[in-house]
């Protein structure tokens, strides 16, 4: 009788790993790998054909400005479309691309307009690519280990970032622009292959299918109806705009003081990688119960605050290495609650649109913020602009606190609530 209830218990245990899943997960470990080898090369090979970081930074934008302006509509297409068949077609198209950029490069005849023209087009798939994967894992994995399956998609954004980093520089030297630009190219090929065996349910609409503006509105609707959500989509923007306004002057700040400079500066943005990567491992073997969302919310964030308001008072490396870490390790805990609560609480035909949403409302704010952030510094003293960012941070915790609804929103427990009782 117990051998009984114990195989009964262990057949009803929630399991992470699926044939899906992994199979999604590692073309998502081979693409991220190849993403941080493009952007390592192309970073270089723009400096040593222009001399200018202007010319760079321009490129970048070119990149991520179609996310910002094409992501609201991207979301409406991922609810409407075979999601499957988009993630492969997303990458098929930017494998092609980066491929010819490869060769082009190989061949010589590669110019500054053709690399700016595939980052466009890699912007542009990336607006539609990633609402779609964040749609699909609430139905590839047991809804008791989403925050565990998004941890374990973060780890390979992190870990590829962390090896690409300290490996990048000396690739780029000993294999060339050229290799890397194909290797990218051909990462983006296996990890279209390999999404083609993945089995992904078609979404079910629960309304008549409707045109693609209403459709749109439809889920606009959704959100602004939805008071956690939508507490949590407009105050995560602002948090997001004060930190990135915070975080970009770490970099100047550095260059200000003698005694760190720019060789500390990668050493400190290691720390904060290195703390990234530990709390999503953290997460992805540790879970947490619905009941005890908020008050780890709520220690992290704080943690995330006051660690980051530190930093700049206390010009002591060993220090900030430290503070740094610790900032990784609970940012990687708030992003994994955040992203499994988004999925755990959007209707499978909404999942595509608000992600969507919320990659336009957050990346839109990035651009403005580090132009303020550069404006500011040119009048305030960068140690005060640092602090007081991430002042304004730990302020943006008191309407969190207040907002009944954030805190239910936050706790959902999708084994004994419905949508219905917290919206």
């Amino acid at each position: 009788m117990e051998d009984e209830e114990t195989q009964t218990e262990e057949n009803t245990k929630p399991k992470l790993w699926n044939i899906n899943f992994f199979l999604l997960w590692q073309g998502q470990f081979v693409s991220a790998m190849g993403d941080i080898a493009y952007s390592i090369a192309l970073g270089f090979w723009i400096l040593a054909i222009t001399g200018s970081t202007a010319l760079m930074g321009t490129l970048m934008a070119a990149s991520s400005l179609p996310r910002v302006i094409v992501s609201p509509f991207a979301g409406v297409v991922v609810d409407r479309t075979d999601r499957k068949w988009l993630l492969v077609l997303m990458d098929l198209i930017r494998g092609i691309f980066v491929v010819l950029i490869g060769v082009a490069s190989y061949l010589g005849f590669i110019q500054v307009w053709m690399v700016f023209a595939a980052g466009v087009i890699i912007g542009t798939c990336g607006a539609f690519f990633n609402p779609a994967v964040g749609s699909i894992i609430p139905d590839i994995v047991d809804k008791r280990k989403l925050v565990q399956a998004n941890s374990v998609f973060s780890i390979v954004q992190t870990a590829s970032g962390i090896v690409g980093s300290s490996a990048g520089g000396i690739l780029f030297k000993i294999l060339g622009a050229s290799f890397l630009f194909l290797f990218n190219g051909i990462s983006y090929l296996f990890s279209a292959i390999t999404e083609v065996f993945i089995k992904v349910p078609k979404i079910i609409h629960e309304k008549t299918r409707l045109h693609f503006f209403a459709d749109m509105k439809d889920g606009l609707d959704f959100v602004w109806h939805f008071r956690g959500l939508r507490t949590l989509i407009f105050i995560a923007s602002l948090i997001n705009f004060f930190a990135v306004m915070g975080i970009m002057l770490i970099l100047p700040l550095f260059y200000q003081q003698d005694h760190l400079g720019p060789a500390l500066y990668g050493i400190i943005m290691g720390f904060f990688t290195g703390g990234l990567f530990l709390g999503f491992v953290f997460t992805s073997v540790v879970n947490f119960k619905p009941g005890q969302r908020f008050k780890v919310f709520s220690i992290c964030y704080l943690v995330m605050s006051l660690t980051m308001i530190m930093l700049p008072l206390f010009l002591y490396f060993p220090l900030m290495a430290f503070l740094v870490f610790a900032t990784g390790f609970v940012n990687a805990i708030l992003n994994a609650f955040i992203q499994a609560i988004l999925q755990l609480t959007t209707p499978q035909d909404k999942r595509g649109k608000v992600f969507g949403l919320l990659m336009s409302v957050a990346g839109g704010l990035m651009p403005i913020a580090y132009a303020t952030g550069g404006v500011l510094a040119e009048f305030v003293p960068i140690r005060i602009l640092i602090s007081s960012s991430f002042g304004i941070v730990l302020l943006l915790y008191i309407p969190m606190l207040l907002s009944v609804s954030f805190r239910k929103y936050l706790k959902f427990d999708s084994e004994t609530q419905s949508l219905q009782e917290i919206m």
